[in-house]
């Protein structure tokens, strides 16, 4: 068992100026997750009659990607290649000191305490994220011959589960492992190919246009990504983005004129 000082951002609105709650808990199990230790201080704050904390959490098995939370600084928290639910007590000390807040970016709003609107990324896929294959009947898995080393890479980007610790770990705020992971699991299959090129342009203006920062390669993003996703990923969108450029310059312009 173990004692934390809990010191947790509470803001009760968009428009408030938010600050940080202080909380002390006692004899935490060190097998039990942070969320279930944000569970046992909210029904510790809910039996003094005050207000729970808000916060953001769903299947609770890293998949989801809700928990978004940033703990001591860090996305997610302590250690790599886990969500803020797979974080369990025993990775802090008796004693420690957690600061706990949102996600922080202009372009993810705050919504109430540690919850924020995370709904710029589902714009970002609403914009592209999609392939008009044929709705029919599923189509035979060995139909289309697709090469193990790009099935294997597609896999690799499609792990992304959405959760934005790229966007809160970025000092500029930047979408770019988000969007490019996207963009690149879509395009690298034969069945992505018909929008390959609307795609990328769509997306990455998308992108601009939610309000998000830009890559200059701190690579912070790949540190928190809770699937390891590379920034690789976001040098091969750049490159399809210049030649989707050429490949439709009237067309770009046209959408970029109606904005």
């Amino acid at each position: 068992m173990i004692a934390l000082t809990l010191h947790v951002w509470r803001q009760d609105g968009p428009n408030d100026t938010g600050r940080f709650e202080t909380h002390h808990m006692t004899d935490i199990d060190e097998d039990i997750s942070f969320l279930e230790t944000m569970d046992l201080l909210n029904e510790q704050i809910a039996a003094a009659g005050e207000i729970p904390i808000t916060f953001d959490s769903d299947c609770r098995e890293g998949i989801c990607g809700a928990c978004s939370m940033v703990l001591n600084g860090r996305a997610h928290g302590p250690g790599q290649l886990r969500t803020t639910c797979e974080v369990r007590m025993r990775q802090f000390n008796d004693g420690d000191e957690v600061w706990v807040e949102p996600f922080r970016s202009r372009a993810f709003p705050p919504i109430k305490d540690l919850m924020v609107d995370r709904s710029a990324f589902d714009r970002i896929i609403q914009s592209g994220g999609y392939v008009t294959v044929h709705s029919g009947p599923k189509p035979d898995p060995n139909a289309i011959p697709i090469s193990h080393p790009i099935a294997e890479e597609a896999m690799d980007a499609a792990e992304c589960i959405g959760c934005g610790a790229c966007v809160a770990a970025c000092p500029n705020s930047s979408a770019m492992l988000f969007t490019s992971a996207k963009v690149n699991h879509l395009n690298l299959l034969p069945q992505g190919q018909p929008e390959k090129i609307s795609r990328v342009l769509d997306m990455v203006d998308q992108m601009d246009t939610e309000g998000f920062g830009a890559c200059t390669n701190h690579a912070e993003c790949q540190d928190v990504c809770p699937k390891g996703i590379s920034i690789k990923f976001i040098s091969t969108m750049n490159k399809q983005y210049r030649i989707a450029a050429l490949v439709e310059p009237n067309e770009r312009h046209g959408r970029l004129e109606s904005q």
